[in-house]
């Protein structure tokens, strides 16, 4: 089963008119020196048993496959790509060009055939990062066993059941086309830039934000054009059982017939995903990993430590494929249909140490994008409100989080916890279903940073609000309230609880403080 600038200088416009200023500018030009950076061991047997928060039922907490199984896994080859045109976008002739291309191996492979990217300072390990970030795991579509039957991604029904947006050029983002075989043109899925690449109104791109790609309406789509059922809830199974917890809230889902499962998929809007380890009933916000640097535990549910660049490629590991190879409570998801023994390590395929490395480089290295909300006389009004109302106690600055989890409603932290983790003695009411029900549940949740709120949507841990405005609105907390993100599969209204700090503000002080958290 498949679960995968050096821009040039410009003329010299201005006359030096001292040695001192030749000098300055000399230094600024010098060269950058050769980077030899010692490549950490990505999967060590230590220190995977000690990565995760244990989950709320620690019982289901995942045994990771041993470093030697793990390490016999093939290196799968990053190939070049293409990019994908939305119908009346793509120029003419395109795909007969795609097929007359070679296949090009950009980085991995074996023996003589073995490619690999100029590494020789930090910026070519960073632009090497990239080309991680950019690469599909596996070809065809999200919801197939097998390959699909058309480039799907050049009929107009795709875009139109999806509503998934476009850049000003055309370029649907989210996915690329890849030769391996000459005159066979694929559809390459699940790089990492496919859940952390944002389209701006205008049609800008933002790389490594928090994605709007509609992941689960493009799924939806897929399940449908399988229409095999069998399969369907084979693969729901694989990503979101937990069959330790009881009542195991995912076992519906092996119920239903092709139609409920795209349609509660069709339910999660753009920037929410029913990814692997959550649920299509309780799926999560897409984080967005500018800054993530700074964060301690990574996933909404602080399921991962992070102290150092090698927690990030662990993440990566884990979260390209590592984690199916776990034992949760003897619950192996990658093998399919039984679930219960590992497959053989060659039918699996991973990043190599090194790519990983250059991935965590380039996810370190991002920065955000110009914010065009300046700090006015509205914002500093809202910074008041900000400090009036001891938002700093969980929103510290300069990173805006305190980088602490709280727990969830219900689950009492267990005494060795206290000492371990970093943990607010208090609940924050939000819904503990994430936290509580599925496979990355710890039973907290972390403390997100307010910094980049601006170009973000989808607030609360399952993206129940899409916007600021809708998080600060006192009426999401009664039943009938509709919410603006994530509502659920057959759901038309219900409360968003919790999290009532802002809701008592006056209206004036509620667009006061939206007004600052959007200059963050």
């Amino acid at each position: 089963m498949r679960i995968t600038f050096i821009r040039k200088l410009g003329p010299i416009l201005l006359v030096l008119l001292s040695v001192t200023t030749a000098m300055q500018s000399g230094q600024s030009q010098k060269p950058e020196r050769d980077f030899h950076p010692v490549i950490p061991r990505t999967w060590d047997d230590a220190a995977m048993a000690e990565l995760e928060v244990p989950l709320a039922d620690p019982a289901g907490s995942p045994k990771h496959a041993s470093a030697d199984y793990y390490y016999k896994i093939p290196v799968r080859p990053i190939y070049k790509q293409y990019p994908v045109y939305a119908p009346g976008h793509e120029p003419p002739g395109y795909i007969d060009w795609l097929k007359q291309q070679e296949p090009v191996i950009v980085w991995g492979g074996e023996g003589k055939d073995a490619k690999r990217p100029a590494l020789k300072t930090k910026a070519d390990w960073i632009k090497a990062g990239e080309i991680a970030f950019d690469a599909p795991v596996i070809y065809g579509a999200i919801g197939f066993f097998e390959e699909p039957k058309s480039l799907y991604l050049r009929e107009p029904d795709w875009y139109k059941h999806t509503g998934a947006v476009i850049t000003r050029k055309g370029v649907l983002p989210y996915y690329t086309y890849v030769i391996r075989q000459k005159g066979k043109v694929e559809i390459g899925i699940l790089a990492c830039a496919m859940c952390h690449t944002r389209v701006m109104p205008e049609g800008s791109v933002i790389k490594g934000a928090q994605g709007n790609f509609p992941f689960d309406r493009a799924s939806g789509y897929d399940t449908r054009a399988s229409d095999k059922v069998s399969d369907a809830r084979i693969l729901e199974r694989a990503l979101f059982a937990a069959p330790w917890i009881k009542p195991d809230l995912q076992a519906r889902l092996s119920e239903m017939s092709v139609e409920e499962i795209a349609a509660t998929h069709d339910a999660i809007p753009a920037g929410v995903l029913a990814r692997h380890r959550s649920s299509p009933l309780n799926p999560v916000h897409i984080p967005d990993l500018i800054g993530v640097k700074d964060r301690r535990y990574l996933d909404a549910t602080g399921l991962q430590q992070q102290h150092s660049i090698v927690d990030l490629m662990r993440y990566a590991a884990l979260n390209q494929g590592g984690d199916d190879l776990a034992s949760f409570a003897g619950f192996i998801p990658a093998d399919v249909p039984n679930f219960k023994n590992l497959p053989a390590a060659g039918t699996q395929s991973r990043y190599s140490d090194e790519q990983l490395y250059a991935l965590g480089l380039y996810v370190y290295s991002l920065k955000p994008p110009p914010n065009p909300n300046k700090f006015d006389t509205l914002a500093a009004r809202g910074k008041s409100v900000f400090e009036r109302e001891s938002c700093a106690t969980c929103h510290t600055p300069p990173l805006y989080t305190n980088n602490k989890l709280t727990p969830a409603e219900g689950f009492t932290p267990p005494a060795d916890h206290v000492a371990k983790y970093d943990i607010l003695p208090t609940s924050l009411d939000t819904d503990p279903n994430l936290t509580l029900k599925t496979r990355r549940g710890t039973g907290y949740y972390k403390v997100p940073s307010l910094k980049g709120v601006w170009y973000r949507s989808m607030f609360e841990h399952n993206g129940s609000c899409a916007t600021l405005e809708d998080w600060f609105d006192p009426r999401r907390t009664r039943g009938d309230y509709v919410p603006t993100g994530f509502k659920g599969y057959g759901v038309k209204t219900r409360a968003v609880k919790g999290h009532p700090f802002g809701l008592g503000l006056s209206l004036a002080d509620r667009k006061a403080l939206i007004a600052f958290l959007k200059t963050l």
